[in-house]
């Protein structure tokens, strides 16, 4: 009987220390916990004429509602655009402004602009935040930008925010997605009319 007692209590010590081992030595992970973005606002100021709003507001993110896209009007034909794009979280209160987090980590994101086939447009980055990588490569984030409207048409522009893109591989400094790669952060397309 007592060697059933002192097996007992041997084995309740055993299980005691090894529920107790620390954990100081292990280091803790880094979570780089994603920005919600519930409104996409491009701002489009042409040369001469009116201002160009487009913009994508989905206040319920990845709920039932569809994001409620509007555009202030068509784009002129032959003209070009000095653009900015705005990330905004409005389930705060005041609204979090998301291009301070893209600017501080501007080696990490880059936004891609591309006009579908039939659109006659053409994007080029303008911004300067880390104009160029330690290895010599451009390193364009996108959040200005210009657009170059040609001749009249309509159709699909779409704004894609890549997270760590591989901004050395082919066409990417020049705003070509194909080979970008990474994590695609937000993406929205706009139905557009150049007149």
């Amino acid at each position: 009987m007592k060697n059933i007692k002192f097996i007992a209590l041997a084995l309740l010590t055993t299980i005691t220390l090894a529920s107790c081992s620390s954990d100081d030595d292990t280091t803790p992970e880094v979570i780089n916990e994603e920005e919600v973005i519930t409104t996409i606002t491009l701002t489009l100021v042409p040369e001469t004429g009116e201002t160009v709003t487009l913009e994508s507001r989905d206040l319920d993110g990845e709920g039932p509602n569809e994001p409620v896209i509007t555009i202030s009007g068509p784009l002129q034909a032959g003209m070009l655009y000095d653009g900015s794009i705005t990330l905004e979280n409005e389930t705060e209160s005041p609204a979090e402004l998301i291009n301070e987090e893209i600017e501080e980590e501007a080696d990490e994101h880059q936004f891609f602009y591309q006009a579908a086939s039939g659109v006659n447009a053409t994007f080029a980055y303008a911004d300067t935040e880390n104009d160029y990588m330690n290895n010599g490569v451009a390193n364009p984030v996108g959040l200005e930008f210009t657009l170059q409207a040609g001749t009249a048409s309509s159709g699909t522009i779409t704004v894609t925010l890549r997270h760590q893109p591989a901004k050395d591989a082919a066409g990417v400094s020049a705003g070509e997605i194909a080979n970008a790669a990474g994590e695609t952060d937000v993406q929205e397309s706009f139905d557009i009319v150049i007149e």
